[in-house]
């Protein structure tokens, strides 16, 4: 196996996907008013690791190599994970047209108005780098919301651990009437979106990344291959 050449640094796409992660484990102890609140904290720690990225110069055969091109996945609709629907309906009021808990959703929207707002500041100070804003969670979402036109079914659901006679995780087992069961796959995976209560699909992400490729979700709108060509080069 061969080792990565210097100049990799500089030719590399750094891709960077935040905040479901921590948002999640916040809702699960925190009121959503303490996460929102938590936010900004997150979205500087995210922010002071890509500007330490770009400013690291690795100098090597008086050649210097840095990171230049940085594609920023926002974070997705929290309130239409399974986990949250399944097992933690939302209440009369809190529920939006797609079944999904409409107050994480807010939780989320918010985070993602914050990191795209972070990253317009972050444009400015380092103007030698390009910064790609990704907007995950309207690929997401309009997936949940056309999921039957695309040959999913059940968009809240999940497919692997799902049983009607036991509360299972994915590949967990359990004793039910004196029989052990398993948190298995289902038989058709690539209908689902979700392939456990938190991860997507393999058929769902791959419907995801072709929306995103193009660069049409993207602030600028500029695909991977492109941002690769233009800025990922030694300085």
């Amino acid at each position: 196996m061969s080792l990565p050449r210097p100049e990799w640094f500089s030719k590399a796409l750094y891709t960077t996907d935040i905040g479901q992660n921590d948002l999640h484990a916040g809702l699960l102890s925190l009121t959503e008013e303490q996460v929102k609140a938590s936010i900004p904290g997150l979205i500087d720690h995210s922010a002071l690791a890509i500007e330490r990225t770009v400013k690291n110069v690795l100098i090597l055969r008086k050649n210097s190599y840095r990171a230049r091109a940085f594609w920023i996945h926002n974070t997705g609709p929290i309130g239409c994970l399974p986990f949250v629907v399944i097992y933690n309906p939302p209440k009369t009021g809190n529920a939006d047209p797609n079944g999904c808990m409409k107050s994480y959703n807010e939780v989320a929207q918010e985070f993602n108005k914050q990191l795209k707002d972070r990253v317009t500041q972050l444009r400015n100070k380092l103007q030698d780098a390009l910064l790609v804003y990704v907007d995950i969670y309207k690929a997401k979402y309009s997936l949940i919301s056309e999921a039957k036109q695309h040959g999913f079914v059940n968009p809240l659901g999940f497919c692997c651990g799902q049983r009607e006679d036991s509360n299972l995780k994915c590949w967990d087992d359990t004793v039910v009437n004196g029989t052990k069961v398993y948190g298995a796959s289902c038989s058709n995976p690539s209908e689902y979106i979700s392939w456990d209560e938190i991860h997507y699909t393999e058929a769902a992400n791959y419907w995801i990344s072709n929306r995103i490729l193009d660069g049409s979700l993207s602030d600028p709108q500029v695909p991977p291959t492109e941002a690769c060509l233009l800025y990922a080069h030694p300085q």
